[in-house]
């Protein structure tokens, strides 16, 4: 009987490829002795083409092309199989700088898991040459003191981006599933000489699933001694999405467990760790105030304010133009800039690197892509509890406009409830505002202009507006397919009877004399109608000033204007009356002006009243 490491060395390929075929069964009379495979001896190298160093046939599409990497984290197959956007002058920027532990913090989706397996294929040390994969990119010819690093540390490697579960139970047994894995990478150690027997019998309690949340903590210093005991070598430790079991706990209420048990696991492997070459870590926040790195003062953050790093997560313009060469699609640069470009990372604008590639793959058709990869759950706690002033602004974000929003980068998920202000530092880490300008305070601080990217987002928050009106009652999913029904229709009728049935409802549920009311019916009205109509608020027409005005963006759909009045304790007869007269004020005052210059002349008006939750609609 063969280990791994022998067979590995027999068929020319890894001993990981080796273990996760004997994982798999894919290799005849393989058992499993002690934590570690036994191979016999004549055993067969399965034949399966993906476990040869990641290179998986696989037919190419129309034209010759190389298929666009959707979904794929793993960087042996990016760079070989597919249409792969060169980031490796990452390693040539961090060598440069040499940083003990490197925070990277971006929105989810944009390269950080495939940069981080990048890594680990470099530094890795390996039973084949894995220089292979890098002597056709950028980091190769920059020289022997950059190619001298690779191939020469172990490497410690967990992605926590599938850690989401509902109880702390299931995460905790996630996370040692994980570390099982990765403990199962590195069985070599079991054989080695150099270290001492309880030291492996801690190394099989992590194998064989049977430590304790204590010893779970512990694992990563323990591991990271071992190999640099075995190896002489002190490895380097990469984890990806530290973060998303952390968002999961803020949102499940196991938030005081995973921070407790993420404290003493990093606190391990980062913070006054002998045996520690380098560290990496990404993730969508620096959870700054959490204390998970209390005292690490070795640790480097780059976040999206900043220039470093700036251009290696996301595609630049030069790298999105380069690929619309590439597919024959040069002519869609323009649609596709003002869809999934617009963030700014540093002073780097960048796109949305998930959006671009789907939406080459369909063939150019424009729509959210990212809305579907992961919750919102941050859009969805700002909409919990949205006050007057954060309606109002988001109201303004959607119409395009620019808002002042002071930027904290150390806001943590709790800091939604503790300061509602601290909305506008979540939405711009985690990739739902751009800062146009930014002005550093003397608290660390920064005073920024915020507006939302581009065409996607704004329809990821109409989508979770109009989501969160149907959950907590302000309309009904029958109201909403009314007013999409008529616009597809045509149907004035239907139309104004819809708008009449939501902005009924819509007052009634919400109360009406409340400041952030008007703003939230604005909001409502853009989830629903924006793709058909231009929202305007308060705009000069004719002889004054409309309440509402929803101009169409085609010929075939009528204008719309909306006049409101509120007054406190009026009867059913009173209500009518100024229902009337708000009606008769938008002749009155010409308030259709603005539309019959634009060669508009089929209008609907709406003249509206409420008090309290009572309200009346009248229509002309």
């Amino acid at each position: 009987m063969k280990s791994c490491k022998e067979k590995a060395a027999e068929w020319g390929i890894s001993s990981r490829s080796v273990n996760d075929m004997c994982k798999k069964g894919k290799v005849a009379g393989a058992v499993k002795e002690n934590g570690t495979w036994r191979i016999p001896d004549d055993a067969a190298k399965p034949a399966d083409k993906r476990i040869s160093t990641g290179k998986y046939v696989k037919k190419s599409g129309g034209k010759g092309l190389k298929a666009l990497p959707i979904g794929i984290s793993d960087y042996v197959r990016a760079q070989s199989e597919y249409y792969y956007v060169d980031k490796t002058l990452l390693i040539k920027e961090f060598l440069d700088q040499k940083p003990l532990v490197s925070l990277f913090t971006r929105p989810r989706r944009f390269g950080k898991t495939l940069n981080m397996d990048m890594l680990r294929v470099f530094f890795e040390i390996s039973d084949e040459d894995t220089s292979k994969y890098f002597k056709n990119q950028a980091i190769w010819q920059c020289g022997e003191e950059y190619r001298s690093h690779q191939g020469k540390y172990p490497v410690i490697f967990l992605t926590f981006k599938d850690v989401k579960f509902d109880t702390w139970q299931e995460t905790i047994d996630k996370i040692r599933g994980l570390l099982q894995e990765e403990f199962g990478r590195h069985q070599e150690l079991l054989n080695s000489d150099k270290l001492s027997e309880y030291e492996k019998e801690n190394f099989l309690k992590i194998l064989n699933g049977t430590a304790n949340e204590v010893e779970l903590t512990s694992a990563l210093e323990r591991l990271s001694k071992m190999l640099a005991v075995h190896y002489g070598k002190a490895p380097i430790i990469i984890i990806d999405e530290y973060d998303t079991p952390i968002q999961e706990g803020y949102s499940k209420d196991f938030y005081d467990e995973i921070i407790g048990f993420m404290r003493n696991f990093f606190s391990g492997a980062f913070k006054d760790n002998r045996n520690l070459s380098y560290g990496f870590l990404t993730g969508i926040l620096r959870i700054a105030q959490e204390s998970i790195f209390s005292g690490l003062n070795n640790l480097t953050v780059n976040s999206v304010m900043d220039e470093a790093y700036d251009s290696f997560f996301g595609f630049t313009g030069d790298e999105v133009k380069a690929m619309l060469e590439y597919y024959g699609m040069s002519g869609k640069e323009k649609e596709l800039k003002e869809w999934y470009d617009g963030y700014l990372f540093g002073n780097e604008e960048i796109y949305n690197p998930w959006s671009v590639i789907n939406y080459i793959s369909k063939g150019g058709i424009p729509q959210a892509y990212w809305v579907n990869t992961g919750k919102n759950e941050i859009l969805e706690d700002v909409l919990e509890i949205a006050t007057d002033d954060i309606t109002e602004r988001l109201f303004a974000l959607l119409q395009g406009e620019p808002v002042i929003a002071r930027i904290d980068q150390n806001v943590v998920y709790r800091s939604i409830a503790e300061d509602p202000a601290n909305i506008y530092s979540l939405l711009l880490v985690a990739g739902y505002l751009k800062t146009p300008r930014k002005d550093l305070q003397a608290d660390g601080s920064y005073l920024c202009e915020i507006s939302i990217p581009n065409r996607e987002i704004a329809a990821v928050y109409k989508n979770e507006i109009l989501s969160h009106l149907l959950q907590i009652g302000a309309i009904t999913r029958t109201t909403a397919n009314k007013i999409a029904e008529s616009l597809y229709a045509n149907d004035y009728k239907k139309l104004q009877a819809a708008i009449s049935e939501y902005m009924d409802k819509s007052i009634s549920f919400y109360d009406g004399g409340a400041e952030g009311f008007y703003h939230g019916l604005m909001l409502g009205l853009i989830a629903l109608m924006d793709n058909q109509y231009k929202i305007k608020s308060n705009r000069e027409s004719g002889d004054g000033r409309y309440d509402i005005s929803l101009i169409p963006r085609e010929n075939r759909y009528p204008g719309i204007i909306l006049e409101l009045k509120w007054k406190n304790g009026l009867s059913a007869d009173s209500l009518d009356t100024f229902a009337d007269e708000a009606l008769t004020q938008i002749d009155n005052m010409r308030y259709d002006s603005e539309m019959k210059q634009e060669g508009i002349n089929d209008i609907l008006k709406f003249g509206i009243a409420f008090s309290g939750k009572k309200v009346r609609v009248k229509t002309k």
